[in-house]
C-alpha cells in the first residue's frame, strides 16, 4: 500500500512539474500567439490574393477613362454643339 500511495504522489507531482515548467516557459501561451498570428496572417493572405486577382490592370483602367473621355465629349457636343 505505502509503494502505491508513494507511486501516486510521484506520478502527481510529476504532473504538476510539467504544468509549473509549462507555464513558466509560457509554452502553452507562445503556443496559442503563434497560432493566432498564422491564422490572421493566412487570412489576410487570401483576402489580399483575391483583392489582386479583381484589382483592374492598368490597360484596363486605361480603356475605360478613355471610354468615359469619349462619353463627356459626346455629351458635350450634344448639349452645346452647333445646332
Amino acid at each position: 500500500m505505502a509503494a502505491a500511495a508513494k507511486a501516486s504522489w510521484m506520478v502527481a507531482m510529476s504532473v504538476g512539474a510539467v504544468e509549473a515548467l509549462k507555464d513558466q516557459a509560457g509554452l502553452c501561451r507562445w503556443n496559442y500567439a503563434l497560432r493566432s498570428v498564422h491564422r490572421s496572417a493566412k487570412a489576410n493572405v487570401r483576402s489580399f490574393t483575391q483583392a489582386m486577382k479583381l484589382a483592374p490592370t492598368v490597360a484596363e483602367r486605361r480603356r475605360v477613362e478613355k471610354a468615359e473621355e469619349g462619353m463627356r465629349t459626346v455629351m458635350y457636343l450634344t448639349c452645346w454643339g452647333p445646332n
